[in-house]
């Protein structure tokens, strides 16, 4: 992990220390936490189609990148808390996607792998 992230995370720690938090942190809740933020970042859109989604993120969106945040400080402690390398684990998530989506063969296309 690299030096932002990892001082990133030591706040995230210590924050969570200061607060006696821990006991709270386990996997499970950490996991549906993380649901639960990625769920209210849903709730901007909700209900909103084309040109209307632009405008909700332009007028919301310092409310919607705190959402972002919330997910992406989750996931850093929950990662943390499993001695996972979040950084490790995207850069070999993103090449498995590279070979399952070849770009030749996808661009242009949302359909999921094995339905093209």
């Amino acid at each position: 992990m690299d030096g932002e992230l990892s001082n990133l995370v030591g706040r995230i720690k210590q924050f969570r220390e200061e607060r006696n938090w821990m006991q709270f942190h386990n996997h499970k809740d950490m996991a549906l936490s993380i649901s639960l933020e990625a769920a209210e970042l849903l709730e901007h859109f909700q209900w909103k189609n084309g040109a209307d989604v632009d405008t909700v993120a332009t007028e919301r969106k310092d409310e919607i990148a705190d959402e972002m945040a919330d997910i992406f400080l989750y996931l850093l402690e929950l990662s943390d808390n499993m001695g996972m390398d979040l950084m490790s684990a995207a850069n070999r998530k993103f090449e498995k996607n590279k070979l399952k989506y070849p770009a030749d063969k996808f661009r242009g296309i949302s359909e999921k792998y094995g339905r093209v």
